[in-house]
């Protein structure tokens, strides 16, 4: 009995051993970390998910989370990758005995190309089945997951404003107007107004509206009350291009200056574009050309004469001479005499 009870004690001993062997032999990785290649990018472009071990691994398991409806998965280096649709499993067994350990993993992703907003999001990476090049030491699992922000955002381009009209704006009569807001790819605002203001007109008592019908159909003044509910409206995605037909008025002849901004109302009312008109009421006036009593230097000068008295006699006294040297070559001129045969 007592033989007996000696083995069990010493069975008992030597599995409390082992055991004690086999949760020491097990070690922590404390310098495995995650990296992403950029921390922004557009729709269509692909980032790196690398992460590195802190020392070289003959076997793990990377298991990398992301979000699906704004990344697709392209290919990895390091392992068998298994893409579940929003998931990759990355699996990695040196072969060779320890001869090619690997110190880090490489996961690409490509940020899908339809995207029109910004997408703040992040990857998701746990680890597990480390052990080191000749698989003599295992590791613990890493269980809490690393997270690498990303935001993918399109490459916006800034809002433009245009004031559209056609003819000749009169005083006191209505004038048919566009105001247009647009972008080829607009950044995205939930809540944005328009708001206008005259900074120059051609009186002191000039007066101007601009007046737009709102789904009530009620006149809405921008200069007085601007355009939008008092918290505002959405804007933004690719090719934006938000008319509103206005009817300007204005009681006095001559030069105004109104200038047109877009405020951001969720971000203190910040300008997100901004632009000033010319908008000139009334006919042009022709200018009156100027009279000039000065004689102009550029005058050319006569190529003829008026002829004068003394010029006539001039021509006489020539035409006698010529009359008289005619007569004095006649009278010495002498026929030839001619002889009988």
């Amino acid at each position: 009995m007592k033989k007996l009870f000696s083995i069990f004690t010493i069975l008992i001993l030597f599995f409390t051993l082992l055991s004690v062997y086999s949760v020491s032999s097990a070690a922590t990785l404390d310098n495995v970390r995650a990296e992403v290649s950029k921390a922004k990018i557009a729709p269509g472009e692909e980032v790196n998910l690398t992460v590195s071990f802190g020392k070289d691994l003959g076997a793990y398991t990377v298991n990398a989370t992301y979000d699906d409806a704004i990344f697709e998965y392209v290919r990895s280096e390091g392992g068998t990758a298994n893409d579940t649709g929003d998931k990759v499993i990355l699996t990695y067994h040196d072969t060779t005995g320890g001869t090619n350990p690997r110190t880090n993993a490489v996961i690409t992703f490509k940020a899908k190309a339809g995207l029109t907003t910004s997408n703040p999001t992040d990857f998701s990476v746990t680890l597990s089945g480390m052990t080191n090049n000749d698989a003599s030491e295992t590791y613990d699992d890493i269980t809490t997951p690393i997270i690498k922000d990303i935001l993918v955002e399109p490459n916006y381009v800034n809002y433009t404003l245009s004031l559209d009209y056609t003819g000749v704006i009169k005083r006191d009569k209505a004038k048919e107007m566009k105001l247009t807001t647009a972008s080829t790819m607009g950044k995205n605002y939930d809540h944005v107004r328009l708001i206008a203001e005259i900074t120059a007109k051609p009186e002191t008592n000039a007066t101007a509206k601009l007046l737009a019908t709102d789904n009530s159909g009620a006149e809405i003044d921008l200069l007085q009350s601007g355009w939008g509910e008092a918290d505002g409206y959405a804007i933004g995605g690719k090719d934006v291009k938000q008319e509103l037909l206005l009817r300007g008025e204005f009681n006095t002849d001559g030069k105004y200056t109104i200038n047109i901004k877009l405020i951001d109302r969720d971000n203190s009312d910040a300008v997100i574009a901004d632009k000033s008109f010319d908008i000139t009421v009334g006919e042009k006036v022709a200018e009156k050309p100027t009279t000039n009593t000065k004689p102009s230097t550029d005058e050319k000068l006569p190529t003829t004469y008026p002829q004068t008295g003394m010029t006539q006699y001039v021509y006489i006294l020539l035409a006698v001479l010529a009359l008289l040297v005619l007569y004095f070559v006649l009278r010495n001129h002498r026929p030839a005499k001619r002889y009988k045969l």
